[in-house]
Order: structure tokens, then sequence, then C-alpha cells
């Protein structure tokens, strides 16, 4: 697996700027946008690798993970 696998990628529409907008909390803010979902995902998921891997040629620590195994049902709870 993947470093960045434990990390929340979000990608949402943005009313104010009209696309979808990535990001990735404990990481990076908004860094990415366009106007295709997938594509700004790809985009993300890239980035954050990107993030991880200069935290570690810096000897930076990373920020604590921020999805667990059961992320989904936690959201459903909140939705409840």
């Amino acid at each position: 697996m993947r470093e960045s696998s434990l990390y929340l990628k979000i990608v949402e529409w943005s009313d104010q700027d009209q696309c979808f907008v990535g990001r990735c909390p404990g990481i990076i803010g908004p860094c990415c946008h366009g106007d295709n979902e997938v594509q700004v995902y790809a985009k993300l998921c890239k980035i954050v690798e990107e993030w991880i891997a200069l935290m570690e040629q810096e000897g930076k620590p990373l920020p604590p993970p921020t999805l667990w195994k059961n992320v989904s049902e936690k959201a459903l709870e909140t939705v409840s």
C-alpha cells in the first residue's frame, strides 16, 4: 500500500469557482481544479504523492493519517 493511501482525498464542486476542486486534509488544501471530476482526482493523487515524497526527503514527519478503514461508516453516521 502506498503511503498516500492513508490520506483522505476530496474532490467537490465549487459554485464559486464553477469547477471541481481537489484537496487532501492534513497534506494540502485546495490545490487542483478542472471540469472533469476524474481528472481532478488523478491530479490530486499525484500532488499528494509528491508532497509526501518531499516531506520524506526533507526528513519531516508525515501528518497523522486522515483515512481509516471504516471511513464510509463514520461518514454515514454524521449524515444520519
